[in-house]
């Protein structure tokens, strides 16, 4: 589609499929091409959603100071865009703490979220050192390239995916780049995790070490989350795990979805049993208003 107009900038989207929408949010120096295996296994059950952050892929450079107050507004008007009420949003590594924020700021525009390597907070000294490392090399020409190539390369499956990965990353943006990581070295809603009341599926690779500790914050703080651990996995799995990974959320999507149809047929037999006369036995569910 061409690009959407949301917010002040131009968001390049991708939507694939119909039924109940996903939105995909990506990391720094990658693009909606991290979510390739997400649009061709998932699409046949959900509307997936993809785009490129401002400054990142096709989109526009961002003109004004890039934080992720902004990021989370320009998915709230993109949904406006799009004429979507409601969506599930995922987010992998650091775009899971875009998720977050975007829940607790508006909790009303979403069904709920799925983390997949992902964090409230950075706190351990060995990926806050990576993260500043890649802070630093963004703001250099020649470092930023190097940087690109190690990113798209560390998270590809096989050549082809990492050409896909770094030609769609070549045009990413320092401006908007460098802030991003440097935004994930500071930002923290931990303290807020118990404000969010959606349903949240947490995914973990099993060999992701350094990440488990995240994953548990989550896990004990969220009121209501779903951890899961791929076996053998990294941190990588969007592209190096999708198949595992789409599977739990269609997986999830459906067990919320029984879980609703089993309130409402409660519903339905506590008010016959209080109603009799006005609840017949031929009511069906769509007549309940939810």
């Amino acid at each position: 589609m061409p690009l959407a107009h949301v917010n002040g900038t131009k968001l390049n989207v991708e939507i694939t499929g119909t039924g109940t929408p996903i939105v995909f949010i990506h990391p720094p120096l990658l693009t909606l091409q991290t979510f390739t295996y997400q649009k061709e296994q998932l699409s046949d059950h959900f509307q997936v959603i993809t785009f490129d952050i401002r400054g990142h892929g096709a989109s526009k450079s961002s003109e004004r100071t890039f934080s992720y107050a902004l990021i989370v507004e320009d998915i709230r008007q993109l949904l406006d865009y799009l004429g979507i009420e409601k969506a599930f949003l995922c987010g992998y590594s650091t775009g899971s703490s875009l998720l977050l924020e975007a829940l607790l700021t508006y909790p009303n525009r979403f069904f709920g979220g799925i983390v997949v390597s992902g964090m409230s907070e950075l706190t351990d000294s060995y990926n806050k050192s990576r993260v500043w490392l890649a802070a630093r090399m963004a703001g250099s020409g020649l470092f930023m390239n190097l940087l690109k190539k190690a990113i798209t390369f560390g998270n590809a499956d096989n050549a082809s995916t990492y050409q896909e990965l770094y030609q769609s990353s070549v045009s990413d943006d320092a401006k908007n780049v460098k802030p991003y990581y440097e935004q994930a070295l500071t930002y923290t809603c931990t303290r807020r995790l118990r404000g969010i009341e959606h349903p949240i599926l947490l995914i973990y690779g099993q060999k992701d070490r350094t990440f488990h500790r995240y994953a548990n914050i989550l896990h004990e703080e969220l009121p209501h989350s779903s951890l899961y651990f791929i076996k053998d996995a990294k941190h990588q799995i969007p592209i190096k795990n999708p198949s595992k990974m789409n599977n739990l959320i269609r997986l999830w999507v459906d067990s919320l979805e029984d879980i609703q149809t089993q309130r409402i047929q409660l519903d339905l037999a506590i008010a016959k049993k209080l109603n009799p006369d006005m609840y017949g036995e031929d009511i069906k569910e769509s007549q309940l208003p939810l």
